[in-house]
């Protein structure tokens, strides 16, 4: 049986058809579009598939935002998804809809060890609750059940919770953000867009020094990844120190997700943002902060936490959803 299946995110949408064989499936054809060049999913679908002659049966989309009765309101795109409408005009079956950190949990079920990098080992005979955190256009979080037997993935929206400073510093953050948005989650720090307001605030209220012409050329190009390779490559302090921020946050964060799913079984980390800085993520900023937790670091620290290499994470998640769930 042949599969469609897709990631669709604020920024890139990531399709596939897979055949269902093996247990995490064959990949036979693949495309990355895109989102914002398009007006809606089904263009991006119909596209890819109007030169395949395969039967599908049954497709699966995992979307960055809350999934209600087999709809979707994207939350970084003006795009209504419909399950049921996806159906009718793609004639296919059985088409499912989840939430894009739900499918990134099922996906891990299909990685391999050499899948991951090891950010904390922890007790290797812990047992419990799971979960997920992936910063990319937006910032995801999903909890993964265990219920002693069988782990089982389900979203949630944690990332749009209030942002939590710990430091005079995040607390100047925090005010700079209330003036742009009235609202300050930590989706508005922990994603691509979050990385250059840190940057912004950085340089615009002189806690770093940046060149004009540098500080410019940031604001008019792909500002999150002019950050990230200058600030890897040490050519720019004010965009260093803007990944350190970056990532002391997301491993308060993680930390903060494992305390509330009470995710004694481990932590995962997806998405494109951890593997672009992977470097920094594994020298130790991260899980210092993870686990700094008051009376609670002892039990933070026992928790193993993993970085998922494999950036078709969540599309094996909606095979695996497509396959054994709908």
């Amino acid at each position: 049986m042949f599969y469609l299946v897709g990631d669709i995110g604020g920024t890139n949408t990531r399709l596939a058809i897979y055949r269902g064989k093996k247990e995490r499936g064959e990949c036979i054809k693949k495309q990355v579009s895109s989102s914002h060049d398009h007006p809606d999913l089904q263009s991006i679908v119909k596209d890819f598939l109007k030169e395949s002659r395969l039967e599908i049966k049954r497709a699966c989309f995992a979307v960055a935002g809350p999934v209600k009765k087999s709809k979707s309101q994207t939350t970084n795109l003006p795009w209504i998804v419909d399950a049921g409408k996806l159906s009718k005009e793609l004639s296919i079956e059985k088409v499912g809809l989840i939430n894009d950190l739900q499918a990134h949990a099922y996906g891990v079920k299909l990685l391999e060890s050499e899948d991951f990098a090891i950010l904390n080992e922890g007790d290797p005979e812990s047992e419990g609750n799971q979960a997920m955190i992936s910063a990319g256009t937006g910032l995801g979080e999903a909890g993964i059940y265990f219920d002693g037997k069988n782990y089982h993935p389900f979203a949630c929206e944690g990332g749009h919770g209030d942002f939590g400073p710990r430091s005079s510093l995040e607390d100047e953050l925090l005010k700079y953000l209330r003036v742009k948005f009235h609202h300050v989650s930590y989706e508005r720090i922990l994603s691509g867009p979050g990385l250059c307001h840190i940057y912004q605030f950085l340089v615009e209220t002189k806690k770093e020094r940046e060149s004009p012409s540098t500080f410019e050329m940031i604001q008019k190009g792909d500002s999150a990844r002019l950050i990230s390779e200058r600030g890897i490559e040490g050519s720019s302090t004010a965009c260093f120190q803007a990944l350190q921020m970056f990532v002391s946050i997301y491993g308060a964060e993680a930390g903060n997700l494992a305390l509330k799913m009470y995710a004694l079984g481990g932590i995962f980390l997806g998405g494109g943002i951890a593997l672009k800085l992977s470097k920094i993520i594994e020298k130790g900023v991260f899980m210092e902060n993870f686990k700094r937790k008051g009376r609670f670091s002892e039990l933070l620290s026992k928790i193993p936490v993993k970085l998922a290499l494999n950036d078709q994470t969540a599309l094996l998640g909606s095979f695996y959803y497509a396959r054994s769930i709908m």
